[in-house]
């Protein structure tokens, strides 16, 4: 197979969804590896690097989809990227499909094969190509937070820890999975006080086991979340339903409950958000403010450290890459497994129900 690695275009993206090891061992199984030069110097990796593991280098994004049957990208088709694509392609990346109409109407025009790593599931029913970005956006979000707090980024002028004599910020964090849960590590680390929200009692158990003292766990609802957000400093967002939009857990008219300078991350932002006046931001203008509350909804996070980004998205999709290349989509969409699960739309149809169900569409199962 001919696999092609195209330079993110995505604003502010430095990731590469394939280090020059993973091109050695494709190549060493037989297949062709096509890279577009400068893709990978975001993340330290230069051209040289992707020559000496057996890449062959092209000049655009257009000379690798041409040629490639397999892309393997980190984020989602960009609308440039559209007209590129081919009938029969098959695509594998990060695609957020239920956040964006737009999006999904053009991978269904393509008659392209969308595999999507956040609704890969493995035997165990997890989510391993979506876990190592959950990771670094769930720590990213404190580090930002703690900046955008900052009264020159027109946050309230907190500290995260405080000082003696003084108390630290307090931390809401709206879900408890690998988001949330990096998040609260980190926090606590600043010495914050954290609380964690959930509607899981026995992950809230789990969390509760292994935080420190200064986190604190508790049942998510409407009323808690309220009483939350009134005494948060930093509410970060971490809410995930695979593969569909994220519940909107605090409503516009909530913010004028939220003290003026405090700061919402929201993490969600991929699939939706999880606070309503989200909106995707980049990383060159990151935020907004609605109701003096600071909004940071950057949509690719990680894509800002992105040579830590790269090597741990890359050594969990490099065996799933290596595994499409050899199957070839029909035989991985034929075997019952983790790759025909994250399929979302194949040949002109959806085959994802929560893709489908976000915009009232239909979807063909398998």
């Amino acid at each position: 197979m001919i696999i092609g690695v195209p330079k993110e275009v995505k604003s502010d993206e430095y990731r590469v969804a394939l280090l020059p090891v993973g091109v050695e061992e494709l190549v060493a199984r037989g297949h062709r590896v096509i890279v577009e030069s400068s893709a990978g110097l975001g993340s330290g990796l230069p051209d040289h690097d992707y020559l000496r593991a057996g890449a062959e280098m092209v000049a655009s994004g257009a000379d690798v989809f041409e040629q490639a049957d397999l892309i393997v990208k980190v984020k989602e088709p960009q609308p440039e990227e559209f007209a590129l694509i081919r009938s029969g392609q098959l695509l594998f990346t990060y695609f957020h499909l239920a956040a964006s109409r737009e999006l999904t109407d053009a991978m269904i025009d393509t008659g392209a094969t969308c595999f999507a790593y956040e609704t890969l599931r493995d035997s165990k029913g997890r989510l391993p190509l979506l876990t190592p970005m959950s990771e670094v956006a769930g720590r990213m979000s404190i580090q930002q937070g703690a900046k955008y707090l900052e009264r020159p980024q027109m946050g309230r002028g907190i500290l995260l820890g405080g000082v003696p004599g003084v108390p630290p910020a307090h931390i809401t964090i709206l879900g408890g999975g690998i988001v949330g849960s990096n998040a609260a590590k980190i926090a606590a680390g600043f010495q914050a006080d954290v609380a964690i929200l959930d509607v899981d009692l026995d992950r809230l158990r789990y969390l509760d086991d292994i935080m420190p003292a200064n986190v604190n766990t508790l049942y998510s609802d409407r009323h808690t979340i309220l009483d939350q957000i009134q005494r948060a400093d930093l509410v970060v967002g971490s809410v995930l339903i695979p593969g569909a939009k994220a519940p909107q857990l605090v409503r516009k008219e909530d913010l004028r409950l939220m003290k003026p300078g405090s700061v919402v991350i929201d993490v969600a932002v991929d699939q939706g958000g999880c606070i309503e006046t989200t909106r995707p931001t980049t990383h060159s203008n990151p935020t907004y403010i609605v109701d003096d509350v600071v909004h940071y909804c950057v949509a690719n996070m990680p894509g800002a450290v992105g040579r830590t980004s790269t090597f741990a998205l890359c050594n969990a999709t490099m065996p799933w890459v290596i595994r499409l290349a050899e199957l070839g989509g029909q035989a991985a969409i034929d075997a019952a497994g983790p790759l025909r699960e994250a399929v979302n739309v194949h040949q002109g149809a959806i085959t994802n129900a929560a893709v489908a169900n976000a915009f009232g569409m239909t979807h063909s199962g398998w």
